[in-house]
């Protein structure tokens, strides 16, 4: 196609844009993930993560599937891993919403109307789905390739 027959259009934004605090906000979550497995020994190519993030004034909402470590699940007084409604796992939002504080923080953010230790952080993570789960396992047992669902780098 010569290039007088389509339009080129590209976006870029300056410093402490919501595109920007979003996306170091989902990097620290990935991050927090595979420190995690790391940590407690998990193999790495086990943890799944597809992250989004919206920023608004002082609000942040973190939402998607992931696969994480036992250290990263909601666990009852006797220390058992607790199960919804739906049989799954349920994540603790505690460490996910520390690694938002810290990206903000990281950022530089400390105005009145965003600022990372008041910023109201709402975290809607859940467990992967098993649908997902076993399309990416399978592709990656099938093929000797890593799988990818809907989201990878390509």
């Amino acid at each position: 196609m010569a290039r007088a027959d389509y339009i080129f259009t590209s976006e870029s934004v300056s410093e402490g844009h919501p595109d920007k605090v979003c996306d170091r906000i989902s990097d620290e979550i990935v991050d927090l993930v595979y420190r995690e497995a790391k940590k407690t020994g998990t193999d790495p190519w086990s943890v799944r993560v597809a992250c989004e993030t919206l920023a608004t004034t002082n609000r942040v909402v973190i939402a998607g599937e992931v696969r994480v470590p036992d250290s990263l699940m909601k666990k009852d007084k006797d220390g058992n891993i607790v199960i919804n409604k739906r049989g799954e796992p349920v994540i603790n939002p505690a460490k996910f919403k520390s690694a938002a504080r810290k990206a903000i923080r990281s950022i530089g953010y400390e105005q009145d109307d965003f600022h990372w230790k008041t910023a109201r952080i709402e975290v809607l993570l859940h467990s992967q789905s098993a649908h997902i789960a076993q399309g990416v396992d399978s592709a990656a047992d099938e093929q000797g390739s890593e799988g990818a669902g809907d989201q990878g780098i390509m």
